[in-house]
């Protein structure tokens, strides 16, 4: 590990409006940019239904497409895998990301944070696969049964000085990267996506703010799937299945150029779902022009 490396991440040299913007604007939830749009899953749908069709349970579905889309736009466009600590820019050394499951479908319920590290050369079908072994080992149980969960519990069940002290310790380690690895292995606040699934419980997609504590840069929302009327490539008008989609970003990792063109790439993924077939270390193909 190169000086001024951390444990997750390499340092990298920016330019200088870039590195500057780390010191005058040094919290994540004041650099904050937010994306809201709309996704044509009509292929997608097909594809699913295609991968479907001779199976009665453990379904692949949308979620499952899009973590690994995601997953793979991190892996061709490595600047959204970056994130702001300490006053540095850093690129990860991994990819991750993570999201909420609930563990039974009722107000008050209990919620398990998963912590998702893909491998290049994973595909949809190994994603799909681990997502539905996590998400059914979760609901087993309606309490925290280890990990980052337990150990929030355990926070949770201190006096309120003593949890005030830990934090201010805590936060003081992550500024300089050298908090303990049981802290932050596999809390969502350190991935590279957090990812929130409202389609599940059929809300459309909203503006999640990130935090100012951890490493994590996007947050992306998934909204419901419906049907609307889209303008074609050719001038004339279709009746489509469509996503809403939002993602928060920090504006000091990248430019508008550069997210831009990561949210086309996700677009094509979904309009040419063959591509989930594909380990996420092979190039897209997509023309950026």
């Amino acid at each position: 590990m190169a000086f001024g490396d951390r444990r997750d991440g390499k340092r990298v040299k920016a330019p200088g409006l870039q590195t500057v913007m780390t010191a005058l604007l040094p919290r994540r939830t004041g650099c904050e940019v937010y994306l809201n749009d709309k996704i044509d899953a009509t292929e997608l749908i097909k594809y699913l239904e295609k991968k479907n069709e001779d199976r009665t349970e453990r379904k692949m579905t949308i979620f499952h497409c899009a973590i690994t889309a995601l997953a793979r736009m991190l892996m061709e466009r490595p600047t959204m895998n970056r994130f702001i600590q300490g006053w540095a820019i850093y690129e990860r050394n991994e990819i991750s990301l993570s999201f909420v499951a609930r563990r039974t479908f009722v107000d008050g319920s209990a919620e398990a944070l998963l912590y998702f590290v893909p491998k290049p050369t994973d595909t949809v079908n190994e994603v799909s696969e681990w997502i539905m072994g996590e998400v059914k080992e979760t609901r087993k149980s309606e309490v925290a049964t280890g990990g980052v969960d337990e150990l929030l519990d355990k926070f949770a069940a201190m006096p309120r000085f003593l949890m005030a002290l830990l934090v201010r310790i805590i936060r003081y380690l992550d500024f300089w990267g050298i908090n303990p690895k049981f802290i932050t292995d596999g809390d969502p606040n350190y991935s590279s996506i957090l990812v929130s699934n409202l389609g599940s419980i059929k809300c459309p997609s909203v503006y999640h703010h990130l935090n100012d504590y951890g490493t994590n840069s996007v947050m992306v929302t998934i909204g419901t799937l419906h049907k609307e009327e889209l303008l074609m490539d050719d001038g004339h008008k279709e009746i489509r299945d469509v996503i809403d989609i939002g993602a928060t970003l920090d504006e000091r990792i990248g430019d508008g150029f550069y997210f831009a063109r990561s949210l086309k790439l996700i677009k094509h993924i979904f309009a040419h779902p063959e591509l989930l077939e594909q380990p996420l270390n092979v190039p897209s193909g997509f023309d950026y022009k």
